[in-house]
């Protein structure tokens, strides 16, 4: 019985030292003022685009976006481009299409209503061009994560020297933010990386805020319309309240008078 004791005490000792440890650890994540954050949040059309091209020359020769075409580039509520952008965008990349006449495969240039084109051909094939690790799928990579585009954002600007005794592995990277604290990816954001064409200085915060801006609406395409759905439904349920509010007291004004 004695030895159970002390088993539990142990016990106890090793969870509230695991705690205390991870408590130590936990780092609070960098916050951002998101223009889409709220009720009547918004996707600044600008950051959108900027994000786009943040991802069209930094990030898309590793992750892919498999479930975005070109036209979502010129639909409203996102990044809306205007449709010879978009086609003209969409003209920059090249897909398989196929079988011709011949019987025979061939390529052409990106139509709007194609997929973004992935980097790579297959998972073997990424894993072997960034040693052996996979650059996931951004489509819905803000989704996925716990701590949403805060996270993101975080992540992309944690970079640093690991701390003194804290060692890790060749073509491994020490970030602050990601989980263990150890990327495989090397550092995808220095400055002026891109020129924006609308002129906006190229930081490595604004890129890392577009860019993130430009994720969530991949993940969330339809926030705009849901925020307004959200605040009609709100509306229409106060004045519901209202009505029979009014409704009740007038009822039972007449059963009061009565009696």
């Amino acid at each position: 019985m004695k030895n159970i004791f002390q088993i539990i005490y142990i016990t106890i000792l090793l969870l509230v030292g695991t705690y205390q440890v991870n408590a130590e650890e936990k780092i609070d994540l960098l916050k951002v003022d998101w223009s889409f954050k709220g009720l009547f949040g918004k996707f600044d059309r600008s950051s959108l685009q900027r994000g786009y091209q943040v991802y069209s020359e930094v990030c898309s020769g590793c992750h892919s976006m498999k479930y975005l075409s070109y036209r979502n580039l010129s639909e409203k509520g996102g990044p809306e481009f205007s449709v010879a952008e978009a086609t003209a965008i969409a003209a920059n990349y090249e897909v398989t299409d196929g079988p011709n006449s011949d019987g025979e495969m061939f390529l052409r240039p990106a139509k709007p209503s194609d997929k973004f084109v992935k980097p790579y051909d297959n998972i073997k094939a990424a894993q072997a061009a960034n040693g052996g690790a996979y650059p996931p799928d951004m489509s819905v990579l803000i989704k996925a994560r716990s701590g949403g585009a805060n996270y993101i954002y975080s992540v992309l600007l944690g970079y640093e020297d690991p701390p003194i005794g804290v060692t890790i592995d060749d073509g491994v990277y020490y970030n602050k933010y990601m989980y263990g604290n150890n990327i495989k990816m090397s550092k995808p954001l220095i400055e002026d990386a891109v020129e924006y064409s609308d002129g906006t200085k190229a930081t490595e915060e604004q890129m890392a805020k577009d860019v993130t801006t430009f994720l969530m609406w991949a993940a969330e395409p339809h926030l705009e319309a849901r925020h307004k759905m959200g605040f009609k439904a709100i509306l229409y349920l106060i004045i519901l309240t209202i009505l029979v509010y009014f409704s009740m007291k007038k009822i039972w004004s007449r059963v009061e008078s009565e009696v």
